[in-house]
């Protein structure tokens, strides 16, 4: 999660929500790459968790990429909780539990995505090593407590850490013991949303499944292949899920906007000081009336802040998030941008896809959706394995990237993100498998190993 957006701009009414989604809309030469991923840090010697503060600490870590990268810090009661680059070169943000996430450039092929990854990882094992200090890419932190687990020095964090046992029993380790790779993608007009956003929910538990990398909580397996994507069954049913609206005629922005509305508040954020008005209705600060912060009134930061505390497994602001996949390898990583990039910004690769998923009911593509999570790729939809599925919507994705024919300086197309991806739906196996084989076989149920070969 990026800085929260300054914009006091006033917003008027319902028009003003809308209109601000709107803006999002983009000419097809203009469609950029996005590309977000988090990461544990944790001490190599011991596999214990970083904290914050400290000589070895997170905080220690930023302060040598400030001086690394020349990034501005994001600060919070004079605390460092991430870096900017203020020429548009992306952002650097702390989760609850430490995770370091990466917020990429907007770019334009995924070489450059891949570039990109490869210097940010270059940059922080630089910081880290010295601290004695890696990083880990899987979508649940394998070994800690919750306990163990330390708290980062934000304020936002704490409100949500407080209302999350509310709403829901896994929200905390949603917070602080998850990481996930999300790609941001952009769309032409109201229609292309629609037919995007339809076509990535329905897909997103085939992403789940491809990238299921969370099979250990506390030391063992936990009895899924994706405990990431189970969490966010039961963390806040009323700001998550598979959006059954969106499948119904009519939706559109406006359709978005009042589902947004509807979500309850966080914070309302004014200056550097986050006001506590949980469960509140964003309908109560547009009319003004918001009692937890008397006379104020909604802003473009705002809303944008708002939609950003809104979590289901295809997000709309002014682009399209993806968010249904677990953190893994940098391969991994790249992978699960080239699939839906593939598949969203090649007009044929889209239509077909959509051919394959509109005859699923609402009621399909949620029991697909909590069904993932176990069974991965040997999930069932429409009386097709999720790894036939796969099969046939990996096919389509590489024709999309071959079709955009965005080579690299040796020649390359974008498809060649997706081999990794190619072994696992011919084998239906996934990351978390061959973990639990590992862990089963030559690691003798020792979870230690993992910290050495899920290292980035």
């Amino acid at each position: 999660m990026a800085r929260d957006t300054v914009d006091m701009v006033p917003i008027s009414g319902r028009a003003d929500l809308v209109g601000w989604l709107e803006q999002g809309i983009k000419t097809q030469d203009a469609f950029r790459i996005g590309t977000e991923h988090e990461k544990f840090p944790f001490y190599l010697e011991t596999r214990r968790p970083v904290p914050y503060e400290g000589a070895t600490g997170i905080r220690a870590i930023l302060e040598g990429l400030q001086a690394k990268t020349g990034w501005s810090p994001i600060l919070e009661d004079g605390n460092p909780i991430g870096l900017f680059d203020e020429k548009g070169g992306g952002a650097i943000s702390l989760e609850p539990g430490g995770q370091f996430e990466l917020s990429g450039a907007p770019l334009d092929t995924l070489h450059q995505t891949e570039a990109e990854l490869a210097l940010h990882l270059d940059q922080v094992n630089a910081v880290a090593e010295p601290l004695g200090i890696g990083f880990l890419g899987l979508g649940m932190s394998p070994l800690w407590t919750r306990g163990q687990t330390p708290v980062m020095p934000k304020s936002r964090y704490k409100l949500m850490t407080a209302y999350m046992p509310t709403v829901g029993s896994l929200g905390i380790d949603m917070m602080y013991r998850t990481c996930t790779v999300q790609v941001n993608l952009d769309f032409s007009s109201e229609a292309d949303m629609v037919k995007k956003l339809r076509v990535s929910l329905a897909l997103q538990p085939l992403a789940t499944a491809l990238f299921a990398n969370s099979p250990f909580t506390e030391g063992r397996p936990n009895g899924y292949k994706s405990f990431r994507s189970h969490v966010w069954t039961d963390t806040d049913g009323a700001r998550s899920g598979m959006l059954p609206f969106a499948f119904e005629d009519g939706f559109g922005f406006e359709r978005y906007v009042d589902y947004a509305l509807d979500v309850p508040m966080y914070f309302v954020k004014r200056g550097d000081h986050y006001h506590d008005v949980l469960g509140a209705s964003f309908r109560d600060l547009l009319a003004g009336r918001l009692k937890q912060v008397p006379g104020a009134t909604a802003t473009v930061s705002d809303w944008a802040n708002h939609l950003s505390t809104i979590f289901p497994e295809v997000r709309l602001k002014r682009y399209l998030e993806m968010r249904g996949a677990d953190a893994g390898s940098a391969p991994h990583m790249l992978a699960q941008s080239a699939f839906w990039v593939g598949l969203l910004y090649d007009q044929r690769a889209l239509d077909a896809s959509w051919d394959i998923v509109r005859s699923w009911t609402a009621d399909q593509r949620q029991a697909l959706r909590e069904s993932v999570p176990r069974l991965g790729l040997q999930a069932v939809i429409g009386g097709r394995s999720l790894q036939s599925i796969g099969q046939e919507v990996l096919a389509l994705s590489r024709g999309g990237l071959a079709a955009r024919n965005r080579v690299d300086d040796r020649g390359r197309d974008e498809s060649r993100h997706l081999d990794i991806l190619e072994a696992r739906v011919q084998s239906g196996r996934v990351a978390a498998d061959d973990w639990l084989e590992r862990f089963r076989g030559s690691w003798g149920e020792s979870i230690r190993p993992v910290f050495s070969e899920a290292r980035l």
